[in-house]
């Protein structure tokens, strides 16, 4: 059945139920008035998103959705990530004026918004069992196991590094942690900062952890030995990953722990540093700041002393869309979202905003991204702070964000910082064993 056959048997549905309520003398029916709907009877979907940079290719391909719907016009509004989860907080409150699909942060951040019931269920409407458990669970509610958004992402992590600047260097990308360091110590001789990274923003001081120290902990593995309760985030192998990242400090930028996120991106894609530790969603944002820049890109070799000798990978479901369940326009925001989960809305979401997206079977022309996506099948791990440790107050990388912005402000040790990080996280994690 095709969308707009899917719309139109959605629309037919919720007017019949509107005549239903009105013949029953209901006043409690949800007015369109003002809602985006026009005279001529035509809807306007407001989309909600943390990420304005991508505004104009979600005008591209929400095109082809309204080509496909006539009479449904899609409004695309970008707000600052730092204030988009208060806005979201507002407008899913708002009884009109609110958005109709929202952009929703995975895993934890989801579940108060199922708790209020402000997102629309939408396993009878939307169908997912093609997909990898791994993906759509970050749009799932953690106690009621319902999906409530359709995953638009897939992200990987790994090391980006300035192609121009490595072999104006005579470098290469590095096999060994000790071909890692040597080379950073040749780029900071240089006057080159080895590492751009944001030590003022604890996410992306976990980012920093999980790239470069998950092989020293044990990836995945230690993340299921942590869930049964056979070991915590005192754990030495996990303290060791947290002093192996705390002893690149004199690589990255000065007074790190001042450096905010936008700063350490500049950094990178102005050419002053010329590694960036983080994820395949900086491409586009990179791409937009410098289109020059060519960016090359490998997996941070085993630390020293790895518990696992081979390189790699962490990756994690990105955020979802979902449906607001106070949205005059339920039957189509629904037809909207049930066409992200077709392959059309992946190839279009790949090519625009050079992301690897995490509908089934569409892979990324773009080459780099097809590198991540396949080191991540050959050699993933999951994100864990994200996956597994993403659900309370506070999140698992926030916690330990902090734990290692004090270490490299020389104010704790590896063993306190894991010791913070296990009473943090224990404040609402109960392993299952």
């Amino acid at each position: 059945m095709s969308v707009s056959r899917h719309l139109r048997t959605r629309v037919l549905r919720a007017a019949a139920v509107g005549v239903a309520l009105a013949l029953a003398g209901s006043a409690c029916a949800p007015s369109t008035d003002g809602g985006g709907e026009d005279g001529d009877g035509d809807v306007t979907l407001t989309v909600w998103s943390w990420r304005p940079e991508d505004a104009e290719g979600y005008e591209r391909i929400f095109a082809a959705f309204e080509e496909r719907n006539p009479g449904v016009t899609v409004e695309f509004r970008g707000y600052q990530n730092s204030e988009y989860p208060a806005i979201l907080q507002t407008g899913l409150t708002q009884s009109s004026g609110g958005p109709d699909v929202v952009q929703l942060k995975p895993f934890g951040p989801i579940q108060s918004f199922i708790g209020a019931e402000q997102l629309v269920p939408l396993d009878d409407e939307v169908d997912l069992a093609a997909w990898p458990e791994e993906i759509v669970a970050a749009a799932r509610g953690r106690d009621d196991g319902r999906l409530y958004g359709v995953p638009f992402a897939f992200q990987t992590l790994g090391v980006m590094y300035n192609e121009e600047l490595f072999a104006e260097h005579g470098l290469e990308p590095p096999t060994t942690w000790q071909e890692m360091t040597e080379a950073a110590e040749t780029l900071r001789d240089a006057d080159v900062i080895p590492f751009a990274t944001a030590g003022r923003d604890p996410w992306v001081l976990a980012i920093l952890r999980e790239t470069m120290g998950a092989t020293r902990a044990g990836g995945g593995e230690f993340a299921e030995e942590v869930l049964a309760g056979r070991t915590d985030f005192t754990d030495p192998d996990y303290t060791a990953s947290l002093r192996t990242v705390a002893d690149l400090e004199p690589y990255l930028p000065e007074d790190v722990t001042a450096v905010g996120y936008t700063d350490a991106q500049t950094l990178f894609t102005s050419g002053r540093a010329a590694m960036y530790p983080g994820g395949s969603y900086e491409l586009a944002p990179f791409a937009t700041a410098a289109p020059d820049l060519e960016i090359g890109y490998f997996d941070a070799p085993p630390a020293p002393d790895a518990v696992v000798d081979t390189p790699l990978t962490p990756g994690f479901a990105d955020g979802s869309y979902g449906v607001n369940a106070a949205s005059p326009h339920r039957a189509e925001a629904v037809a909207l979202v049930e066409w992200m989960a077709t392959e059309e809305f992946g190839r279009a979401f790949a090519e625009e905003l050079r992301q690897i997206p995490a509908v089934p079977g569409v892979a990324p022309a773009d080459p780099l991204l097809a590198e991540m996506r396949g080191n991540y099948e050959e050699h993933g791990t999951p994100y864990m702070m994200s996956v597994y440790f993403g659900y309370g107050e506070p999140l698992g990388r926030d916690a330990e964000g902090q734990a290692l912005a004090d270490m490299l402000l020389g104010r704790s040790t590896e063993e306190e910082a894991g010791a913070r990080i296990q009473r943090e996280i224990s404040a609402w994690f109960e392993p299952t064993g």
